[in-house]
């Protein structure tokens, strides 16, 4: 699958191009051309010492347990603090024996080979239970599991998890039928987490979102799904974030090669496929996870209290090690190679950036806070170049996110820019905006200007995901935006039957307000977590001490939305309906837009996007305005394409959508052209300029 042959980057970056975008970025061209340094030194001992980034990024070839062609095992671990490596496990009974220990290698490798069976069988057999233990400098043996295993598992009742050699047998192997779909050309994202996706109180398996939730996905018009939670982690609550075994994905969902068959699945619907992938801590578990593994406190990780995470209660790793960087580098090859991912979504990249994690800083948009000695050159060498791994290795498909909110200049344009050569980055500042308004302020006293800046304040030509809400906001102590709207009626007032709620009426009315104003001005991009298409109620709770290991809120209720006699429907309706018109007129690919109205007192805004379209929000709660004037950029014939009010949405159906808006060749708020248009209160509507 890999693109061998490609060029090295330039020996300098193309900064002419860079200052073109963003001119203050001249003042710091010293710092940029000193980072672009560090990745060049990098990839210039890669290719002298490793032969390359291709073979580099394979150590999950060599580290780790293998089975040789001849039925052999080869066992290779890094552990330079170790006094002594053995092996263990079913094949031996758990034997502590010499004749299972390690050979010491160069630069703190490990070596283990294992002769076939007198018959010739492989002595370790498939799905066969292994520990690694490691004689440490102050003298005890510590069992470890292998940081390259590729499946671990926890028996039930036990709280330690354990490494089983994954050998399927030929018959077993997942055979990909579908290749990696083209890159689109802008992304639309499903947030998704497969085990809380039955609505059952259980932990949901690869097999039944393969079923079960791939068809939901695809019906509504996302082309692409971002898993979370996939890298094993033995805390579940963590939600994926405290990753144990990174190279092993989570057994709480199934089986390996089930994971396969979800992404080939996906691949056969058109659909990308991210990985959430978290290389910016790992957990401080030592029993499960990389925390001592060689019984100091250094070896993946700085040591001290760079190595330490405070607030997260997490290692850091040493992005100067040179096995850190092949563990990192190879884990996301494996997740491409092995399993068909298509890119992936970066957690933690504000962490990463900063000396200080980004911990109370407020990120003013002064340039030096992003060109200063807070910055970590050492990670921002490591997201280079992985950046330039996945894009030269997997051109026509990779697809990299970031998951900053410090907005740091560069994060976004190609490495031989000088940039850090993220396609995306997300646009974090917008979900705060809307549950800032929401729990702070009454809609009549949101401010139009406001809710325009945020959602347009990005950095040229570096691609944002916009987005209203994600996992973030759909967390216990936080609320949805559904909830904050309407939490109080949910449980009572949500079906058709009844009569209608005020309470209701305005949140399902504001609930699609906010996700369409956000899709259409907010980025170049869109993402929504899995549920909140349809307003699902109550917050996301996994299974813990704190609430009993109840299962109630940690799944995801499809049986409100099939419901046809809750109103759960119209919002689900709207969400297809509006991924529908996108994809018609691909306004996410189109960066232009153009603000031609932001009323404050008339809670109207207006704004262009596309050469097409032209959208008219009306945020007032008791205000209808008939024959409003709105500038359009052409002359001729609109017509409704979107209405949120329309029936079909749970609306009142004010609007006729057979009404055609001709527009008058005269200026109007900077538009060359206007007209007059009906915008009940609380409505948004899209018009269409017709041929």
């Amino acid at each position: 699958m890999a693109q061998k042959g490609n060029p090295s980057p330039p020996a300098k970056p193309h900064l002419l191009a860079l200052f073109s975008i963003d001119s203050h970025l001249k003042d710091h061209e010293k710092e940029i051309l000193r980072r672009y340094g560090c990745f060049q030194d990098l990839l210039k001992h890669i290719n002298e010492h490793e032969g390359g980034l291709d073979a580099f990024s394979k150590g999950y070839d060599y580290y780790g347990v293998h089975r040789l062609p001849d039925n052999s095992i080869v066992v290779r671990e890094w552990a330079p603090g170790a006094e002594g490596v053995y092996l263990k496990g079913d094949f031996n009974n758990w034997a502590l024996d010499e004749k299972y220990a390690f050979r010491p290698m160069e630069f703190g490798r490990w070596e283990l080979k294992i002769p076939p069976n007198a018959d010739g069988s492989c002595p370790i057999q498939h799905l066969c239970k292994l520990k690694l233990v490691m004689r440490t400098k102050p003298g005890p043996l510590e069992d470890r599991i292998c940081p390259w295993a590729q499946y671990v598992s926890r028996p039930k009742d036990v709280p330690i998890f354990e490494q089983q050699f994954w050998d399927p047998p030929e018959e077993m192997i997942y055979k990909f039928k579908h290749p990696h779909p083209n890159r689109p050309p802008a992304l639309k994202i499903y947030e998704c987490h497969v085990g809380i996706a039955s609505w059952e109180g259980k932990v949901a398996s690869y097999k039944e979102f393969t079923q079960n939730v791939l068809p939901r996905i695809v019906s509504l018009g996302y082309n692409s799904i971002q898993m979370m939670a996939v890298m094993e982690h033995a805390y579940y609550a963590s939600f994926g974030y405290q990753v144990t075994s990174f190279f092993a994905a989570s057994s709480r969902y199934g089986i390996p090669e089930d994971l396969k068959e979800l992404v080939d699945t996906a691949h056969g619907y058109g659909l990308t496929v991210l990985l959430d992938v978290v290389h910016s801590h790992a957990s401080k578990n030592v029993a499960d996870g990389l925390n001592q593994f060689d019984g100091t406190n250094s070896c993946y990780f700085h040591d001290g209290q760079r190595g330490d995470h405070d607030h997260w209660g997490s290692r850091l790793f040493n992005y100067t090690s040179w096995e850190v960087l092949r563990f990192l580098l190879s884990n996301l090859r494996m997740w491409i190679e092995e399993y068909h991912f298509d890119g992936f979504r970066f957690d933690g990249v504000t962490s990463m950036l900063y000396h200080d994690h980004g911990m109370g800083s407020s990120f003013s948009g002064d340039y030096n806070e992003y060109f200063g000695l807070n910055t970590d050159t050492d990670s921002f060498a490591y997201l280079t170049l992985a950046n330039y791994m996945v894009h030269t290795l997997y051109p026509d498909f990779m697809i990299t996110v970031s998951e900053d909110v410090s907005g740091m200049p560069t994060l976004g344009r190609p490495v031989e820019e000088g940039g850090c050569g993220f396609d995306y980055r997300l646009a974090m500042g917008v979900p705060d905006m809307w549950i800032k308004l929401l729990k702070e302020m009454k809609d009549e006293d949101w401010d139009m200007g406001h809710i325009v800046h945020t959602l347009c304040n990005r950095r040229w030509s570096e691609p944002c995901i916009g987005y209203a809400e994600s996992h973030d906001q759909a967390l216990v102590g936080d609320k949805t935006i559904a909830f904050w709207l309407m939490d109080r009626e949910m449980y009572t007032n949500m079906s058709v039957l009844s009569p209608r709620s005020l309470v209701i009426d305005r949140g399902m009315a504001l609930h699609k307000m906010i996700r369409l104003i956000t899709i259409s001005l907010g980025g170049e991009g869109w993402l929504n977590f899995i549920g909140n298409e349809f307003g699902h109620p109550e917050w996301l709770d996994f299974p813990r001490k704190g609430n009993a290991e109840s299962y109630h809120y940690a799944r995801r209720q499809w049986n409100l939305v099939d419901d046809q006699n809750l109103r759960y429907k119209f919002l689900n309706n709207f969400d297809r309906g509006m991924l529908h018109l996108e994809a018609q007129y691909r306004w996410l690919s189109d960066r232009e837009n153009f603000v031609s109205l932001k009323h404050n007192g008339d809670k109207v805004i207006v704004f262009d996007r596309t050469d097409k379209l032209v959208f008219v929000f009306n945020f007032h709660p008791d205000k209808s305005f008939t024959n409003y004037k709105i500038g359009v950029k052409h002359p001729g014939k609109y017509q409704i394409v979107l209405d949120t009010d329309a029936e079909e949405f749970g609306g009142y159906g004010r609007l006729d959508h057979s009404t055609e808006f001709w527009s008058v060749s005269e200026p109007w708020n900077d538009r060359p052209c206007h007209a007059f248009v009906y915008i009940p209160c609380r409505t948004a509507i899209v018009l269409a300029k017709m041929d």
